[in-house]
């Protein structure tokens, strides 16, 4: 599996033992950071920004995520009445299919909804009790060109069920929507935004006046150090002058990149051909796209010719292995070991699947080292899933 990088940042200096085992922390400085990176862009282009929810949904953070950002994305229901309750700014949802109660309310709390196709846009405008006509009604695009590392991941792969093929669009489809979304990209540069655009823009360039806005969708991985954000920031300018349009990014990873850890701790060592060392971490509950990904999460203070082990979690799933690490000295149980930039996807994706206990969530602010617990689960969010 590949490593998936991560700066550690300030959580270098950052004492594992301060906070209960097995535990997020999110700095609270460094989501201020990529904030900031956000909010420059918005201002030298003038795009609109929204955030995942999907990516970070960390609620806690609304008043100071509010002062930087233009709103929220959705993927259904849920999320859009998170963004309504908890943040405020403009909700934009998207799912690839809706149901009609959903719907319904997703029409009163979203001030963009986009559909997966044109004939889902014509059988649910014909139903007036919706609300469709109050809120700007958008159609997604499957770009049709594939740029992901990953395959399994990419909205364009071969028979995507993500977004209208966008090689059979046609005038008529514009007649329906106030705007169009795309999202082709994860984890990557502006070479890619720009190269998916290159594909999108013959189709839809001669219908600008039909559109008030137009969604890039997310992945873009702007507040990383190596991102052309002068690129950008003239793409984003230039593209709002040409098509008249608001134009929208909705990055998620991008504002909690290298923003959190997640703390664990070795529950046990022994020898099967090599060092095993098992963890209170859960690769299948705690950081799923470890298996699902798969990828190789880097370790807070890892050395390259430090004592080689596998680390795994606790639960009875053969595959809960989080991969092979070298620590600086030989495991020891009690050990208390951190993985990098788990802010982000880790957080919202945790299970209690065999009863692991998920881990409590702290803010910690790197500046002023302020440390507080946000959230604790007991064995009760094991017990309420079903009954």
């Amino acid at each position: 599996m590949e490593t998936k990088a991560g700066d550690p940042g300030a959580f270098a200096h950052f004492d594992l033992k301060r906070v209960p085992s097995p535990a997020f922390v999110v700095d609270e400085t460094a989501v201020r950071r990529n904030l900031e990176i956000l909010a420059d862009i918005k201002a030298r282009s003038g795009a609109k920004v929204l955030l995942a929810l999907k990516a970070f949904s960390m609620w806690s953070l609304a008043p100071l995520i509010d002062q930087y950002l233009d709103g929220f994305c959705a993927s259904g229901l849920w999320e859009a009445k998170l963004a309504k309750e908890q943040f405020n700014g403009s909700i934009s949802t998207y799912s690839p299919a809706y149901k009609a109660d959903d719907l319904a309310e997703i029409a009163t709390l979203s001030d963009h909804v986009t559909f997966n196709n044109p004939a889902q846009i014509e059988r649910w405008k014909s139903e007036a009790d919706l609300g469709l006509d109050d809120c700007g009604i958008g159609l997604r695009l499957n770009p049709e060109i594939a740029l992901g590392e990953t395959p399994k991941y990419d909205p364009s792969q071969q028979h995507s069920r993500l977004g209208f093929p966008v090689s059979q669009l046609e005038p008529g489809h514009f007649n329906a929507i106030s705007g169009v979304h795309f999202h082709n990209l994860c984890e990557q540069n502006f070479d890619a935004l720009e190269q998916t655009w290159a594909k999108i823009e013959p189709q839809i360039a001669p219908h600008f006046d039909k559109l008030k806005w137009i969604n890039l969708g997310g992945g873009h991985h702007i507040t990383r150090d190596d991102y052309d954000r002068e690129a950008l920031v003239q793409f984003l300018s230039d593209l709002k002058a040409k098509s008249g349009c608001d134009i929208y990014l909705e990055p998620g990873e991008a504002v909690a990149l290298d923003a959190g850890i997640l703390v664990g701790e070795i529950l046990d060592v022994f020898d099967n051909d090599m060092p095993i060392g098992i963890t209170d971490i859960s690769a299948t509950c705690h950081m799923p796209d470890v298996i699902e990904a798969p990828y190789r999460p880097a370790m807070l203070n890892e050395r390259e010719d430090g004592n080689t082990i596998r680390l795994g979690g606790p639960s009875c799933l053969a595959g809960d292995i989080i991969g092979d690490y070298q620590l600086p000295e030989p495991a020891d149980i009690g050990q208390r070991i951190a993985f990098l930039d788990q802010a982000h996807y880790s957080m919202v994706k945790t299970n209690t699947f065999n009863g692991v206990p998920l881990p409590s969530i702290w803010l910690w602010n790197s500046e002023t080292d302020e440390l507080r617990c946000v959230k604790q689960f007991d064995w009760t969010e094991f017990r309420d899933r079903l009954s």
